[in-house]
């Protein structure tokens, strides 16, 4: 069982050291890089010689194409801000002692992410369970963007342990993000011939507040869970504002 790990980045030096630390003990590195302006394959290239090279042309297609730059048979999709526990490394290594014909063709994984000094336990933040260890001759991509996500055609099952994410390195961060998700999903709904209505701009986002805030316990997270459950409404407010502006820029 030859598990390969690939990591997509951009400007990641921040990050990639630690992370690839992190993830010396798999039996092969892949990193894709679209043209970092930083460091990032500088300090890449002391971990690994598996660097490839991809212009950015949305999620899904950086992460065909390192699916296809990998040697494995298994891959270990991991982004630059997440590392890998004590626990779910054990795991992951115990896989190796099981009979192959056991295995599934995908594993999820639960995340636990840091957002602005805490853990959050609730907001829909928690456990996250995600496909992120899958055979890959099962597997392929699809979603809408920005969350595009792996597939597998057969049986899954969970493993222990976490996956910790260090998401946002503060608000304006994490603002830039939303910023851009939202824009990627008004343009999927534009291209699907949605229009939004005064309604949605109001509507939509308050439900995502409410479901956020109080029906998924964001109140529990503190702060940072006000903010969440504020940012979500905001990005859903701001990619039907998107979709309305796109229909007017149309007439």
């Amino acid at each position: 069982m030859k598990i390969s790990v690939k990591i997509n980045v951009y400007n990641e030096e921040a990050n990639i050291p630690a992370l690839c630390e992190n993830l010396a003990w798999l039996d092969e590195i892949v990193i894709c890089d679209s043209y970092s302006t930083d460091r990032t394959v500088e300090l890449a290239k002391q971990y690994t010689d598996k660097i490839f090279f991809r212009e950015f042309r949305g999620y899904k297609d950086k992460h065909e194409y390192s699916d296809s730059m990998t040697t494995g048979d298994w891959i270990l999709w991991m982004d630059a801000d997440e590392r890998v526990t004590p626990e779910l490394r054990a795991a992951i290594e115990a896989l190796k002692q099981r009979d192959p014909a056991s295995l599934p063709d995908g594993f999820w994984i639960s995340r636990k992410t840091n957002f602005l000094g805490r853990w959050i336990m609730h907001s829909g933040w928690f456990p996250d369970y995600q496909m992120r260890l899958y055979r890959k001759a099962a597997s392929y991509w699809d979603g809408v963007a920005p969350h595009e996500v792996a597939h597998v055609r057969g049986r899954t099952e969970k493993l222990p342990g976490l996956l910790l994410h260090h998401t946002a390195d503060d608000l304006s961060d994490y603002h830039r993000r939303v910023l851009t998700y939202a824009t990627l999903s008004a343009e999927h709904l534009v291209n699907k011939g949605k229009r939004a209505r005064a309604i949605d701009l109001f509507i939509l986002p308050l439900a995502a507040f409410i479901r956020s805030y109080l029906v998924k316990r964001g109140f529990l997270d503190g702060i940072q869970g006000l903010i969440i459950a504020g940012f979500t409404a905001y990005g859903v407010f701001l990619r039907y504002a998107k979709v309305w502006e796109a229909r007017q820029n149309q007439n």
